[in-house]
């Protein structure tokens, strides 16, 4: 957990506990630094689309890293986040990366197996939404940044400020990186011959409503204003030395700034 911030993995933020099972699940599939935090934290703020975070981050700065090395928790806290984190109209989400899922099956294949059955055979229709960034430098550079610093939210910006030392060694690496991560989303579709529901960063920045309602209608839910909830406010971090990055490496490697 990232000391001192609120992250909306507290307990105080949980809807009331549920004794059925969610009628209604869905994976929101995404990247590293495609804004992802701050969508999810928009879905759940509508009160009708769960609250889709990172169930299965058991990594040394992740929420759950208590239950890092018990099978056991993992299983214990994933039936308890099924129970707490499914909004009031039934509907539970997750959002998750490729790794966590690799990271599992190596881990705790029982657990995955749980979640398959959750978000795939268990269910008639599964429901998966896709979450890309169309500007794929600009997406390199967060993630490179965002590596070489440890500041992944705006929170933490107060303390370890915004300028990185800029390299074109990591921006390639992250690209590389993210490339892959893709590229296992892709395969996963393929394999369980699923389409997904695509959207992008730069759509939803662009129209955030617009974007609620189309994934709400995605998933066959009508949005209650009168159920929106607070949540924890996702700040935008700061873009200058992102802009300053991505000029440099648009002179350095002769390539468009959204390629």
């Amino acid at each position: 957990m990232l000391a001192g911030l609120v992250t909306g993995y507290e307990g105080r933020f949980d809807f009331p506990r549920r004794t059925s099972p969610p009628t209604l699940t869905y994976l929101l599939a995404t990247l590293p630094r495609t804004g992802s935090t701050w969508f999810s934290h928009l879905l759940w703020q509508t009160g009708c689309l769960g609250a889709p975070l990172e169930y299965l981050n058991f990594e040394p700065t992740g929420p759950y890293y208590f239950a890092a090395r018990s099978t056991a928790s993992q299983q214990q806290l994933w039936h308890s986040l099924m129970s707490r984190r499914t909004s009031p109209n039934g509907l539970f989400g997750l959002k998750c990366f490729p790794d966590q899922l690799e990271s599992l099956q190596q881990a705790n294949p029982q657990l995955l197996s749980d979640v398959m059955s959750t978000f795939v055979t268990g269910t008639p229709t599964p429901r998966m939404i896709y979450l890309e960034r169309v500007d794929r430098t600009a997406h390199a550079i967060s993630y490179a940044r965002a590596t070489l610093s440890g500041v992944w939210r705006r929170e933490q910006e107060v303390e370890r400020g915004t300028e990185v030392t800029y390299s074109e060694i990591a921006i390639k690496r992250s690209r590389e990186s993210l490339e892959r991560q893709a590229a296992a989303w892709e395969e996963f579709f393929r394999d369980l011959r699923i389409e997904p529901y695509r959207i992008s960063y730069e759509e939803i920045l662009a129209e955030p409503e617009r974007s609620l309602l189309e994934v709400g209608k995605y998933l066959g839910v009508e949005l209650d204003r009168e159920a929106r909830i607070e949540v924890p406010a996702i700040g935008k971090q700061s873009d200058q030395d992102s802009k300053a990055w991505a000029q440099q490496f648009a002179r350095g490697d002769g390539v468009r700034m959204a390629d």
